[in-house]
C-alpha cells in the first residue's frame, strides 16, 4: 500500500474538515473524503444529502469530480472519514467510480475523526467491477 508518506495526515485533515461541512439533514450521517493524487496533490469532498435522494452525492465522488475538474486523473489513495465504528466503506457506486480511473490495488483508508483504523484496496472492496469490456 503506498499511502505511507507525508500526505497521509494532511488527507486525513482535510478529509475530517470536509465531513463537518458536510450536508446531511436526512440521515445525519457525515462523511469526508480526500482524494491524493500522484504528485500529491489532495482534494476533498463532503456527502451532500438531497430530498430527493438520488441527488444525493457522495463525500467519494466529490473527491474524484473535484480532482478531474482541475485535471488530475493519477490517483494514489482516498482518505474516507466516517462516524461510524468501525468506519464505513464506501458505498458500491462510489466504489465503481473509482474503479473507473484506479487500478484494483489503489488504496481505500478508512477512518473516524479519530485516525486512521484500516486500509483496503480497491480490488479487495470491489472485487468484480463494471467494465465495458467484458473480463
Amino acid at each position: 500500500m503506498n499511502s505511507d508518506d507525508g500526505t497521509l495526515q494532511q488527507a486525513l485533515d482535510l478529509a475530517i474538515h470536509a465531513r463537518n461541512n458536510a450536508y446531511a439533514p436526512y440521515s445525519n450521517f457525515k462523511v469526508g473524503a480526500a482524494i491524493v493524487t500522484s504528485g500529491k496533490k489532495i482534494f476533498s469532498g463532503c456527502n451532500v444529502e438531497n430530498a430527493s435522494y438520488g441527488g444525493t452525492i457522495c463525500a467519494e465522488r466529490g473527491a474524484i469530480l473535484a480532482a478531474n475538474a482541475a485535471g488530475e486523473r493519477d490517483y494514489r489513495y482516498i482518505v474516507v472519514v466516517t462516524q461510524a465504528d468501525p468506519p464505513s466503506v464506501p458505498c458500491a457506486l462510489c466504489l465503481q467510480v473509482m474503479a473507473e480511473f484506479c487500478t484494483p490495488d489503489f488504496e481505500v483508508v478508512l477512518a473516524s475523526p479519530d485516525g486512521v483504523h484500516s486500509r483496503k484496496t480497491l480490488g479487495e472492496l470491489l472485487p468484480y467491477p463494471f467494465n465495458e469490456v467484458p473480463v
